[in-house]
């Protein structure tokens, strides 16, 4: 198909400061407040901090506050390795995934268990605090979901961008590479694009491109709906 033409007409239709863990706070008092004194301990002497996508919804300000926190502790890279290597944990231990997910699981053993985690895999003492909270205050749960919302946070940080590509079956290298070049050039040089590949045979043919939240949706599936949409109009036969 001729991606990059589809693609281009689509687009124009439309730091060391110490918080000791699960401590820093009264037990049992709000996990919001804690956050933002976590993401602003060390802001006496340090340059506001903004992030470079704004998110929505709890786990988008946990994971901006833990962003903004990184920051301004220079220690953003660590605490990306540190909870990328968690999460992929997590992937390979249905255990661990279900005891971050159980809300059965004690207050004490589960902020006991994330601590002594984090002490084995070495972790930055940031990462730990901000584990720490989310145990505590049973936001485990939660942790795949706000670490890939800080994923995109730190993709930001380096001028990267992230493009999601949703098809029916994967896409030839050619084509992949076709599109990739297209989209450089739509968002421009000194960005990094990364194509991330996701099949849903639902959307019946086409693709749907996902960037910068931004939402090209070029598959059967949507163009199907808008022209059952477009037939079920009343059709005004006085203007015929």
């Amino acid at each position: 198909m001729a991606l990059a033409g589809r693609i281009r007409s689509g687009i124009s239709f439309f730091k060391t400061t110490s918080v000791s863990p699960a401590r820093s706070h009264l037990r049992g008092a709000p996990l919001i407040p804690a956050l933002r004194d976590y993401a602003t301990a060390c802001a006496q002497k340090t340059a506001n901090v903004k992030v470079p996508v704004a998110l929505v919804g709890e786990s988008g300000n946990f994971a901006s506050w833990l962003y903004i926190a990184a920051v301004k502790m220079n220690s953003l890279e660590k605490i990306e390795s540190d909870l990328s290597e968690l999460v992929e944990a997590m992937k390979t231990s249905p255990i661990f995934s279900q005891f971050t997910k159980d809300p059965s699981v004690p207050r004490e053993t589960r902020l006991a268990a994330i601590v002594d985690v984090c002490d084995k895999a070495k972790f930055a003492e940031p990462t730990k605090n901000f584990l720490s909270l989310l145990a505590e205050n049973g936001k485990l749960k939660n942790l795949d979901v706000i670490v890939k919302k800080f994923m995109q946070l730190t993709t930001a940080h380096r001028g990267d961008v992230k493009v999601l590509v949703t098809t029916v079956m994967p896409l030839p290298p050619a084509e992949e590479k076709e599109l990739k070049e297209t989209l450089q050039e739509i968002i421009g040089e000194g960005k990094k694009v990364t194509v991330e590949q996701k099949i849903d045979p639902s959307i019946y043919g086409g693709l749907i491109v996902e960037f910068q939240q931004k939402v090209l949706d070029m598959s059967i599936r949507t163009r199907a709906q808008q022209m059952e949409r477009l037939l079920r109009e009343p059709v005004d036969f006085t203007n015929l």
